[in-house]
């Protein structure tokens, strides 16, 4: 057992007797005592060393080990009126990072918040009402975006620094459209600089072809030109503790050629690791899986470190043809469901426009969006009309069996136009198969892989990611048990703090930062989705307590008892070479 009890118990802020502690290295588990003074973890000794403290928690039982760290969210917008970033903090999450794929909350000009809220909106599925209450856009710079967080929120939280932001901040209007001259380039090169100095935690952009704004035009940064996006990473190698992230289009394909030689370039030139999101492993489509694994291989071959990261756990997730979902995403989909609502069920209705939807969603041009299309494992949801009821609950093949029907998509179609579009769907995913969880087990094992892509704070009422620490947790104590726990934990902590560099976080070792989990493995779990109505403007969300979640510290401090946030707002804005260090990449 690493460290020593201090010479003086009694200074102990707080002990953790006798708890299994999982350290977030790797190691074996072992029993002892976890004591933090001032915020700091001060000793881990054997079981009894410690004998006063002034709070003392009996760990008999439960687990100890670091904060779970989820390096791929959109909490920038909920952090401003929901300190809590629930429901990742009840899930054991205390360090998360956010201003992924681009899309950042600053800087921004005056009057260009309506333009971002919509964009945001459109692309990460917050509800425009909750933005327009709970975001107020009394800001303008990255630094006096972070300056309004600090001292507020209840977790641990680094912003990158959004190339949409970043180039409607220079080019106005004609960000989306045109092509940047040299001189703009110069621009933003500058600006990212200022907002990297007041601590922004690296770069994103997204190329996705998945990405438009509430225009439905392409986002600002996918007008970028590649030696665009190659200076900015070059003023990324300038900052110390910055990173890299993107979204792409082999992100969700597969990657061809010349975009593999753009993330060696993109890495290189700013000297530091690049992270993408996401990397879906279905067994039906093990072809992609091998060429993205391979692209990782190619790259760390060339100098560059890219890293892919990947869920742990199905996310759940439903759908509908009435608004804007991931169905709108299937090939050609989004032309038909785009449609004013009478003239979409009148073409939904057509015998061959269902036939062309079928094909479509078939075909090779769906990439990752394929493993939505196990129309007959969809499971209906609330439904709205007479002819609907008793449906709910129900998968859509036993409907159609039960009707004689032997297509089950057309039996979906019928269902939800008896609804007028309004039915909610629980898609089943294709990938949920033994091959599949096969694949991603070896996949969990690259070097270039890494937990996360949970997107919380985004698509908040399709889609809950934010729950896959606990459950992952549970899955591997007593479902397939596919690592082991101390495994677990550290591709949980250990792995994303090291890939970005934060200090002193991810591990319990003496002189560390106590963000830390106690848990009961026995009982470590994720509740089931519901939806709450508690966003701002009465907008609502999917949302999903934990089980088995006792305690979670930052620094020391109590912010969940019993899968409960208890309003503490001791979390840090972690910023860039103050609570990271610079994690080298290249020459």
């Amino acid at each position: 057992m690493s460290g020593e009890a201090p010479t003086d118990s009694g200074s102990v802020d707080l002990l953790i007797s006798g708890a299994l502690i999982v350290d977030g290295t790797g190691s074996e588990p072992r029993a002892g005592d976890l004591a933090v003074t001032e915020g700091r973890i001060t000793a881990m000794a054997e079981p009894g060393t410690v004998t006063e403290a002034r709070r003392t928690i009996d760990g008999e039982g439960l687990v100890v080990c670091p904060g779970f760290i989820d390096p791929h969210t959109h909490y920038d917008a909920q952090l401003l009126w929901d300190p809590s970033a629930s429901p990742s903090s009840i899930h054991g999450v205390t360090s998360v990072i956010a201003g992924n794929c681009g899309f950042t909350l600053a800087p921004v000009r005056p009057g260009d918040g309506e333009y971002t809220a919509r964009m945001m909106a459109r692309v990460e599925g917050m509800p425009l009402a909750a933005l327009a209450e709970g975001v107020d856009w009394k800001w303008s710079s990255t630094g006096e975006y972070l300056d309004r967080l600090d001292g507020n929120i209840g977790v641990n939280a680094g912003f990158l620094v959004g190339h949409c932001a970043i180039r409607r901040e220079v080019m106005g209007e004609d960000s989306v459209g045109k092509e940047a001259t040299p001189r703009q380039i110069e621009a933003m090169c500058e600006l990212l600089g200022q907002s990297l100095a007041a601590g922004g935690m690296g770069f994103s952009t997204t190329r996705a072809r998945t990405h438009s704004d509430g225009d439905g035009e392409p986002v600002a940064s996918r007008w970028a030109t590649e030696s665009e996006v190659l200076a900015l990473a070059e003023v990324v190698s300038q900052h110390e503790g910055t990173t890299l992230e993107f979204a792409s289009d082999g992100c969700l394909d597969g990657f061809e050629p010349e975009e593999v030689e753009f993330m060696i370039q993109f890495s290189k030139t700013g000297k530091r690791p690049l992270n993408w999101n996401v990397l879906t492993v279905d067994s039906h489509a093990p072809e992609r899986y091998r060429n993205q694994l391979a692209a990782m291989d190619d790259c760390a071959q060339e100098g560059a470190r890219v890293v892919a990261l990947t869920m742990p756990v199905i996310v759940p997730m439903n759908m509908s043809f009435l608004t804007f979902c991931a169905l709108n995403l299937l090939p050609d989909w989004g032309d038909i469901l785009g449609l004013p609502l009478g003239e979409r069920m009148e073409r939904l209705r057509d015998p061959e426009v269902r036939r062309f939807m079928a094909e479509r969603a078939a075909s090779p041009d769906a990439g990752v969006f394929a493993r939505l299309t196990g129309w007959d494992i969809y499971v209906i949801g609330d439904t709205f009309s007479e002819a609907n009821a008793g449906l709910g609950g129900r998968k859509v093949g036993d409907i159609a069996a039960d009707r004689g029907d032997e297509n089950p998509f057309d039996t979906l179609l019928d269902v939800v136009l008896e609804d007028d579009l309004r039915t909610i769907l629980w898609p089943g995913a294709t990938d949920n198969d033994p091959e599949s969880w096969d694949l991603r087990q070896k996949a969990w094992g690259h070097p270039s892989v890494m937990l996360g892509g949970s997107d919380a704070g985004a698509h908040l009422d399709r889609m809950m990611g934010s729950g896959y620490t606990t459950r992952f947790l549970g899955d591997c104590l007593r479902g397939r048990k596919l690592v082991s726990l101390e495994r677990a934990v550290q591709m949980l902590t250990q792995v994303p703090a090291e890939l970005f560099g934060l200090r002193d976080r991810g591990v319990l070792a003496v002189g560390a930062h106590a963000d830390l989990v106690v848990f009961d493995p026995e009982t470590i779990d994720s509740e089931m989705l519901t939806m709450v109505a508690d966003l701002p403007a009465g907008e609502s969300r999917l949302h999903a307590g934990s089980v088995g979640i006792r305690h979670v510290f930052l620094d020391g401090v109590e912010t969940v008892t019993d899968g409960k946030f208890n309003g503490t707002t001791t979390g840090r804005v972690l910023r860039s070479g103050v609570d990271t260090d610079t994690v080298l990449v290249g020459d």
